[in-house]
């Protein structure tokens, strides 16, 4: 059965507030196109477009220039911080960059938040600290390989209007979120030659740009007909994710609906589990 979601109305009349966490390869490319939404918000009418903040605790190296957003004079700097700034700086915004890692016990007071991360560990880490509160997020995950990689977009918890929540990377991937399975081979590239021989040069900028679409569309048109896709360079294909319960369960989820009663309203509310 197709899901129709639709963008609750409140994240229309005000700022939306966004955490991106990981400012590398992806993380780099997709600063730019957030600030780009944030622009075309403003200028189709939305008050306030997008309130941003950056999390990463590591340091531009030698081996960042060239493959992410930094130029030479970066190195040694924080990567959240020094990428925030120059936006901040050229686009007269006040977004915020914080050389922090992420943990299970973070507190985050946004309505979106991105994920550019490169383990399953900072991925549970992520989703365990969303799922530690009742407010409902979006969570946007995007992860690569050498030439492949997946963006998908979901929600921790649903919103009052919807009959069935968007599937999270959890629900769809349990698999990601399985940090006993991260390359024990983890130590950064010595040099922008042996990193590309990891990945391919453009595999972080598609990630960044799928990124965008789904958010802007979500943003323009208050819907998706799809929530994630899967992308091949190599062979130049690219599958979609549809919001679809049938979708769903082909890939192992299933969705239902239960109704239970509010205790603090004592309204009923459809929820899916």
């Amino acid at each position: 059965m197709k899901v129709k979601h639709i963008i609750d109305n409140e994240l229309l009349k005000r700022p939306i507030r966004i955490a991106v966490i990981g400012a590398g390869g992806t993380g780099s490319a997709l600063l730019p196109r957030l600030m780009q939404i944030h622009h075309a918000m403003k200028e189709t009418g939305h008050p306030g477009g997008l309130e941003v903040v950056v999390y990463d605790d590591d340091v531009v190296s030698p081996s960042n220039i060239g493959r992410q957003g930094f130029f030479p004079c970066d190195v040694g700097q924080y990567k959240a911080t020094v990428l925030v700034n120059r936006l901040n700086m050229g686009w007269g915004t006040s977004w915020k960059g914080l050389p922090k890692r992420i943990t299970e016990d973070t507190y985050f007071d946004v309505d979106i938040v991105i994920g550019c991360v490169d383990s399953r560990g900072a991925r549970k880490a992520i989703l365990s600290a969303l799922e530690r509160h009742r407010t409902s997020f979006y969570y946007i995950d995007s992860g690569n390989g050498e030439n492949t990689g997946q963006v998908l977009l979901g929600e921790v918890r649903k919103t009052r209007t919807e009959a069935y929540r968007l599937p999270h990377i959890g629900d769809l991937f349990p698999e990601m979120l399985n940090d006993k399975l991260d390359a024990s081979d983890d130590m950064p590239s010595c040099s922008v030659a042996e990193s590309l021989r990891k990945q391919s040069l453009a595999i972080n900028m598609m990630m960044a740009v799928e990124i965008l679409n789904l958010l802007w569309t979500l943003i323009h048109t208050g819907t998706l007909e799809y929530s994630g896709k899967f992308i091949n360079l190599k062979s130049g294909t690219s599958v979609p994710i549809k919001t679809d319960t049938t979708v769903w369960e082909r890939m192992g989820y299933v969705a239902s609906k239960t109704t239970k009663r509010l205790e603090t309203t004592g309204e009923e509310e459809t929820v899916s589990t």
